[in-house]
């Protein structure tokens, strides 16, 4: 029997806190994308999560928390180096792999040793985490495989009759997910890029950046969310050409016979608008704004299926900076369809 999902409002927060300590899954909002939230220290309302998505059993969670007293219970030791990256960067986009204390059950972590924390910066999200006093596993708050929610109503497309509260908190600021850092090995190592970049991480402690980040290698047991399986993806085809001639071969490839027949759009960005006649072309900010246009990535593919694209053209990015995210994301919801011009 289907559940009736409410929207509530930042001032209605005790209503999510009383679901959150029965047991139950709710969504909220945080500074990179909205998040599907039980008690991380209760086993079967993280069971619900899984459910709830149908995320595969092995993709581990992110532990949400709203003060770093909270690390204590959550892990074992840990590199000392580690206080210093929570103290630059959190509360912020940053999620840290940590050695796992037997407080977490393994369905958290996928069956691994440790654990993924972070402090989200985001006032709702805050207040909630403060309010309900527990630590919230949370993926993204949306069905498995699909586009990440940046907005209460893409929670409500993918997830209504699924959970009980969606907690309306506004577009979200980053727009993809967090930097995902594993501190258990030497040099640290980016696991899924994020709005804490590889330049600025790099700054502080060694870091190197996963294989799997930058190119389509398989992964057998995933360590981070969004390593193993097709992320971010929309119904329609994502093909994603990068290089200083790309408006070229998308006009070349959209009129080719392969594509010319189907509902073609275009993923572009502000100054190149104009150079996609007779196709759908749907703005993702100025070029040189990197985190506008993370912002838009996901809310722009998932309009790309509600106007009922076929195939979807985008224009690729350099792997630096947030650039490094965008990408990455791009890789998998496209399966790695990437062309260099």
């Amino acid at each position: 029997m289907a559940i009736e999902t409410r929207i509530i409002q930042p001032d209605e927060l005790e209503i999510a806190v009383q679901l959150l300590r029965q047991g139950e899954c709710v969504a909220f909002p945080t500074e990179t994308v909205y998040g599907l939230g039980a008690n991380a220290l209760n086993t079967k309302a993280v069971q619900k999560i899984f459910q709830v998505k149908g995320r595969p059993a092995d993709n581990p969670l992110i532990v949400h928390i709203y003060n770093k007293e909270q690390v204590q219970e959550l892990v074992i030791a840990y590199d000392p180096i580690v206080d210093q990256l929570m103290e630059r960067f959190w509360p912020g986009p940053l999620s840290l792999i940590l050695p796992k204390s037997d407080r977490v059950p393994t369905v958290v972590s996928g069956g691994l040793d440790t654990v993924a924390i972070r402090m989200p910066d985001h006032p709702v999200a805050l207040a909630l985490l403060e309010m309900v006093d527990l630590p919230i596993a949370a993926p993204s708050a949306n069905l498995s495989g699909k586009p990440s929610p940046t907005r209460a109503e893409h929670v409500f497309h993918d997830l209504q009759g699924r959970i009980p509260v969606i907690i309306d908190g506004g577009p979200t600021g980053w727009g993809v997910e967090s930097t995902v850092l594993d501190c258990t090995v030497k040099p640290f190592r980016i696991l899924r890029p994020g709005g804490v970049t590889y330049e600025q991480l790099k700054e502080v402690v060694p870091v190197e950046v996963d294989p799997s980040v930058n190119h389509a290698v398989v992964v057998d047991q995933p360590r981070s969310p969004g390593m193993k399986y097709k992320h971010y993806a929309p119904n329609a085809k994502v093909i994603v050409v990068k290089g200083d001639h790309a408006p070229q071969i998308i006009n070349q490839l959209a009129n080719s016979p392969e594509y010319q027949h189907l509902k073609r759009g275009v993923l572009a960005v502000e100054e190149n608008l104009h150079l996609y006649p007779g196709m759908i072309v749907l703005n993702l900010g100025p070029k040189q704004e990197q985190k506008t246009i993370a912002s838009r990535l996901y809310h722009l593919l998932r309009q790309a299926d509600s106007i009922g694209l076929d195939v979807v053209f985008v224009e690729g990015f350099t792997d630096d900076n947030v650039g490094m995210a965008i990408m990455n994301r791009l890789r998998r919801a496209s399966g790695n369809q990437i062309i260099q011009s």
